[in-house]
């Protein structure tokens, strides 16, 4: 069996992170393939870059060449790293090219994924050289030779999971079955025309989850900077705990609301196949991390985890059709997504709809709503400084009276909730309360059902 594991930017961001890693991999003898992320902060150096040109190009690809060899400088001979500069330097020069359209407006949103994605292309070559110097037979792959196919807007891609499989059984697996190691880019996949989409920030936990698909990977190695979930976020609640297992939609909805262990969106193709996905620490590979496998049936506590979403906003639309004309609930929510904003809870009734959307993206939903044709929409009305809380746990929608003794914590804590989301998860009930309540009711939520 082949496995799949992926490194995470912190992992390959410095030179106790690349020691660390190298040694995982040489000392792991199944047969793998490896998918990176780019170095911490590279991504943000290539999107600063597009948002403010003045800073000339040859110094910013000169600074991008030292970050990625004075991290390996004392790992690596003479010899190697005048061979990784080498190819470090043909990676730039393709990146060079790619800056060189960025002006053209006709191509500029493909253009921007393609830089976005230059990170990955360097941390791969990078990562290749350590693991050949320890005596791995490692390869450096793209996206675009490992044959990951996406579609989708720019900036938002989605893979096509067969696909890339078939082009994975000629161009990948043939590799591994010859000892070879690839190390493949994460976070973007090729369009139909040949072009980089990017899956959006964090996306390169979701190209390992692809990969693993395409190899039916036996397991999925998510290595980052924490040794796995924990039931709430030790900087508000120092008494969690490392959760040992969890369910695919338990994992899923924690990232979603706030858990920022791995992207959401790297659950589903590890879902569909079964694959098992297990979060280490790159830092402490001794740690058991947490394992995310199918259901097997409910725990024994009510609650497994609490999550807390902060800076919302619940935005109301108010119109005497919402009941009566379906198209108009779907015009607002396209209008309100429609540069992508995530909307993280939903509720309707007979004449309004409320959504709760990050706070920084009101201004910009107001002014594209007045856009909603036919004055339908009678009055928009907002409430900042909301903070969603996402209380998970085993087979929730299916145990009595969780949503009572829950919300008796809310009313203990004098925290009016505001929405509410349950029934649409099986594993998850979600809600709204001023945010100047939010950590008192997850800390007490922890304590009474969770404990230490």
């Amino acid at each position: 069996m082949i496995k799949a594991m992926k490194f995470g930017g912190t992992s390959v961001g410095s030179e106790k992170a690349l020691r660390s890693l190298t040694a995982i991999i040489e000392k792991d003898t199944a047969k793998k393939a490896v998918v990176v992320s780019a170095m911490s902060g590279v991504t943000n150096l290539l999107i600063g870059w597009m948002n403010d040109r003045k800073q000339p190009l040859d110094p910013f690809l000169d600074e991008l060449l030292r970050k990625h060899t004075t991290v390996v400088r004392c790992m690596l001979s003479t010899q190697e790293m005048d061979e990784l500069e080498t190819k470090l330097r043909v990676r730039l020069t393709g990146l060079r090219q790619n800056m060189g359209r960025f002006d053209d407006p006709h191509s500029r949103s493909y253009a921007h994924d393609a830089i976005a994605s230059w990170g990955e292309r360097l941390s791969s070559v990078m990562v290749t050289a350590l693991l050949r110097a320890a005596g791995v037979d490692a390869i450096a792959l793209t996206s675009e030779e490992a044959g990951i196919v996406a579609s989708g807007p720019p900036g938002s891609g989605t893979a096509d999971l067969d696909a890339t499989a078939r082009n994975f059984r000629t161009a990948v697996t043939p590799l591994i079955e010859s000892g070879k190691t690839p190390i493949i880019t994460g976070y973007y996949g090729m369009d139909s025309m040949g072009r980089p989409l990017t899956f959006g920030r964090g996306g390169s936990d979701y190209s390992g989850a692809v990969v693993a698909y395409a190899l039916n990977a036996s397991v999925l190695e998510i290595w980052t900077d924490v040794d796995g979930f924990m039931s709430a976020d030790p900087r508000i609640i120092p008494e969690a705990k490392t959760i040992s297992e969890m369910d695919y939609g338990e994992a899923a909805e924690l990232a979603y609301f706030g858990a920022t262990v791995l992207h959401p969106r790297t659950i589903e193709p590890a879902r569909k196949k079964k694959i098992p996905v297990l979060v280490k620490n790159t830092f402490n590979p001794d740690a058991p991390g947490t394992r995310i496998i199918e259901r097997k049936g409910a725990g024994t506590s009510m609650l497994k985890s609490v999550a807390v979403k902060s800076d919302l906003s619940i935005v109301k639309f108010y119109s005497s059709e919402i009941a009566y004309s379906p198209g108009l609930v779907t015009e607002i929510l396209g209008t309100v997504n429609e540069d992508g904003v995530t909307m993280y809870a939903i509720s309707t009734s007979l004449s309004t709809l409320a959504l709760a959307v990050p706070s920084s993206s009101v201004k910009d939903i107001c002014e594209r709503i007045r856009k909603v044709q036919g004055g339908q929409i009678e009055k928009v009305r907002l409430k900042d400084n909301v903070s969603l809380i996402c209380a998970v746990g085993d087979d929730m929608i299916n145990t009595k009276g969780v949503s009572a003794k829950v919300f008796k914590v809310a009313e203990e804590m004098d925290a009016n909730i505001e929405m509410i989301s349950e029934g649409a998860s099986d594993v998850a009930l979600n809600f709204v309360v001023p945010s100047d309540k939010a950590v008192g009711v997850a800390r007490k939520l922890h304590e009474r059902f969770i404990g230490a």
